[in-house]
């Protein structure tokens, strides 16, 4: 005896051969899997369940989608990763039914099935509604950066340009320079390798210009090479190449309710389209959102309020007067019943002139007793303070009253949206999404959620309670 566990003999047969199925645990979260993509109306989604009637029989949609839903769940993204998983894990074995298709037919199925993908992550969701995962009318809002399969260097701004060209254009008079200081003595293998770069130089030049002609020519006046819906985007100081992928979590179980992948860089027009994915996900006649002050936005919280949403959204301050030891707008208390402000030295400011600013109607207030007043010094450096209302301001003082009620609000939204993205993101690794264009990479994304929430479902109900639920 060797005095150590030892392995089975290779070259033993056995009379009676262990079944497959013995090889996966009766826990073993790729049964969550086989279950709840068995449980599917493939068709129903969108999914081509119909076999052809000439030519090489297909795989079924339910087999492809089992290959990609396991690989997320196991942080396996890359279709020829997932090829040489399903020769030799025996957990995917298992899965397929021993079935490995190449890496090809594993790409396109995501490629050609992109809106029947993402419609198995909103059933998903619309599961853990039914098993009363989500009964709370509380969900954080927040978006994060993601890498594109795009790189910086082939990503072109007006700036971008510019600055390449003015590089260029540089380099190309520090050569020409050379030239002209080197006399007719000089040898010809010494100037030709100088020439060389200057035809090369001016050959990016003119590379260069006609990039510059398409960039001008898109919306955005931005250029992507390599994924053309990719967009450069401000992130922690610098930038990345990349989208901007906006999520809905639930704040009571952290899973992910809404998302949506974005090319824009701003939240800023994003809180109504959210909240309202959020709210039909849910199914709830109320719904209240958090939101960091990157969301603020008037028209954006009048159109959540006539939804039914309350939104609790910190207001900018972009008003540096309170540095300057000054009053700022807060400081004036509106009076509804009257149509006033009351300013700190308790003078009346009325409604003087009425204005439309970038498609708001802004109403303007002042007084006539500034120039009087003692507190002058202290409120405007101006004729006389003058305070702006918008129309429907009314709208976020209530927003505002609904902050005021729940001051933990900015901490819950935090601990709420944010660690989705972080698990998300180790999963993915270094790296960025595998796919171009914003259409594929809304359908990995959607992959990755669903990955996410079946294993946080898992972590909070156990395995076999979910595949009970499921059945």
């Amino acid at each position: 005896m060797s005095g150590f566990i030892e392995g089975e003999n290779r070259d033993q047969s056995t009379l009676f051969p262990e079944r497959f199925d013995d090889y996966v645990g009766e826990d073993s979260p790729v049964r969550v899997v086989d279950v709840f993509i068995d449980g599917l109306d493939i068709s129903g989604l969108g999914f081509k369940t119909e076999a052809s009637d000439t030519g090489r029989p297909g795989y079924h949609p339910r087999t492809m989608l089992k290959i990609y839903v396991y690989g997320y769940l196991n942080q396996v993204h890359s279709s020829r990763r997932l090829e040489r998983e399903a020769q030799r894990n025996v957990e995917l074995m298992w899965l397929t039914g021993r079935l490995a298709p190449d890496f090809k037919t594993i790409a396109d199925f995501r490629k050609d099935n992109g809106e029947a993908i993402r419609l198995v992550c909103r059933e998903f969701v619309m599961l853990c509604r039914k098993v009363n995962l989500l009964t709370d009318v509380l969900v954080a809002i927040d978006g994060s950066k993601f890498k594109a399969v795009n790189n910086r260097d082939r990503n072109f701004t007006r700036t971008k340009m510019k600055r390449r060209l003015a590089d260029v254009e540089a380099s190309i008079d520090r050569y020409l320079g050379e030239l002209a200081r080197a006399d007719e003595a000089t040898p010809v293998e010494q100037t030709q390798p100088i020439k060389d770069r200057v035809a090369a130089l001016k050959e990016e030049m003119d590379r260069l210009k006609k990039l510059e002609v398409r960039m001008l020519e898109a919306p955005d006046q931005q250029l992507s090479l390599t994924d053309p819906d990719a967009r450069s985007l401000r992130h922690r100081g610098s930038g990345l190449v990349g989208y901007n992928v906006q999520t809905a979590v639930d704040a009571q179980h952290h899973l992910i309710v809404a998302h949506e992948v974005t090319n824009t860089f701003s939240d800023r027009r994003q809180l109504a389209k959210m909240a309202g994915k959020a709210k039909a996900a849910l199914e709830v006649d109320t719904l209240h959102v958090l939101a960091d002050r990157g969301y603020y936005n008037s028209e954006e919280i009048r159109a959540c309020e006539q939804n039914g949403i309350a939104v609790h959204v910190p207001k900018p301050l972009t008003s540096n007067n309170k540095a300057k030891g000054q009053f700022d707008k807060r400081d004036f208390i509106y009076k509804a019943e009257v149509d006033e402000y009351e300013c700190p030295a308790g003078q009346r400011l009325t409604r003087r002139t009425r204005t439309n600013q970038e498609g708001l109607v802004v109403d303007r207030y002042w007084s006539s007793e500034c120039q009087a007043c003692p507190l002058k010094s202290q409120c405007t450096t101006g004729k006389e303070r003058r305070v702006s209302r918008w129309e429907h301001e009314d709208v976020l003082e209530r927003a505002q009253a609904h902050l005021d009620r729940r001051p933990d609000a900015m901490r819950v939204r935090r601990e709420t949206v944010e660690h989705p993205y972080g698990t998300i993101k180790s999963w993915m690794g270094a790296t960025h999404f595998l796919t171009k264009t914003l259409d594929r990479v809304s359908t990995e994304m959607s992959l990755h959620v669903l990955a996410y929430n079946m294993k946080r479902v898992m972590n909070l109900i156990g395995t076999r309670s979910l595949i009970e639920a499921i059945r």
